[in-house]
């Protein structure tokens, strides 16, 4: 199917097939289209709603022009989130993958700089001066041998190039920012997953199900986070063995108490730096906090642990000894050699 006839299909309010979207999206990431063709799809499918088979067309577009990263990947976990949230708290979940290695998770981290905060995982990690520039063979280097590894997207996903401008010209949200952390160039099957938005919680897990995922932790919080959120509950959709649950989580259930995130707030990456580095020390409780609760969830989805509350129990003893710091110096340290 071409971009014509998808807008056509879309326009008129019709649900496209996997076939059928995984069509036009080679067609956009080939670089086929016109930069209005291209606004027009994305801004009908947006406003017809966005289908789980269509999703899944389109993310298996993404991985078929992906660089891949050449790792066995069956015990590997990403927590890679959308983004996409107005509040602008330091980088969670990258700093959370540290605690997860060094517990002894194997952590295939995925992510990009900043869209829409103050600070992406890229812009942290290189604020801390990992090289973010290695070839697929040297991040699987990183994995095999220190446990971690970031895989900097544009090195991964350079067909993403046709669509920078009509993404910045259209200026709402589209499919585009939940492809990301559905397209992990490594093939990690385990993923702790936030999202922007509660509604995409079901159809993400259900999208992933069919992408051949192991198991899956879908979160959101109820403040507003693509995270597990210190000042709040937290929504979860799980994914395991095929099947799909959902709950509710809260700092309490944990042994944390809930606080403000007032103290987390970032306006740049050397902010982010400095917040997570303090929770890796052992030294900043309300981060340490958050950092415990999303890597718990990586050491649970891993199969470290047996359950969330043994994870994050976990990761909680990691960060009260400072083990982070650790791990993330061996990163700049490993990485810096190629």
């Amino acid at each position: 199917m071409n971009i014509q006839e998808g807008i056509s299909l879309v326009a008129s309010n019709k649900d496209l097939s996997q076939d059928q979207m995984s069509g036009v999206m080679l067609e956009i990431l080939g670089g086929n289209c016109t930069d209005a063709q291209i606004g027009a799809f994305l801004v009908a499918l947006s406003i017809k709603g966005e289908t789980v088979d269509e999703v899944v067309g389109a993310a298996n577009s993404m991985r078929q022009l992906s660089v891949k990263v050449p790792i066995e990947s069956s015990n590997l976990v990403d927590t890679c989130g959308t983004g996409g949230t107005a509040i602008g708290v330091f980088n969670v979940s990258t700093t959370s993958s540290f605690v997860a290695s060094d517990c002894g998770a194997k952590v295939a981290k995925h992510g990009n700089r900043t869209v829409t905060r103050k600070s992406g995982s890229a812009d942290l990690l290189e604020q801390a001066g990992v090289n973010l520039a290695l070839k697929p063979e040297e991040v699987a280097k990183c994995i095999d041998e220190i446990g971690l590894g970031f895989m900097f997207a544009p090195s991964h996903h350079s067909a993403m190039k046709h669509v920078i401008g009509p993404r910045k010209e259209i200026g709402q949200k589209s499919i585009f920012n939940v492809l990301g952390p559905l397209t992990n160039p490594a093939g990690a099957k385990k993923q702790v997953m936030g999202v922007y938005d509660k509604r995409w919680m079901l159809p993400i897990a259900e999208v992933l199900r069919e992408l051949g995922s192991e198991h899956l932790l879908i979160i959101h919080s109820e403040d507003g986070l693509d995270e597990i959120s210190i000042a709040s509950k937290t929504y979860v959709t799980e994914m395991k063995e095929n099947k799909i649950s959902e709950y509710v989580i809260c700092p309490e259930d944990f042994g944390f108490e809930t606080t403000s995130l007032d103290e987390l707030i970032v306006n740049s990456p050397e902010e982010s730096l400095e917040i997570a580095k303090s929770a890796l020390k052992g030294e900043h409780k309300t981060a340490g906090a958050m950092v415990s609760m999303t890597a718990g969830a990586a050491l649970y989805v891993s199969g470290i642990s047996g359950n969330l509350e043994d994870g994050i129990n976990l990761a909680k003893d990691c960060v009260a000894e400072g083990r982070g710091m650790t791990k993330l110096n061996q990163l700049v340290e490993f990485s810096s050699q190629f």
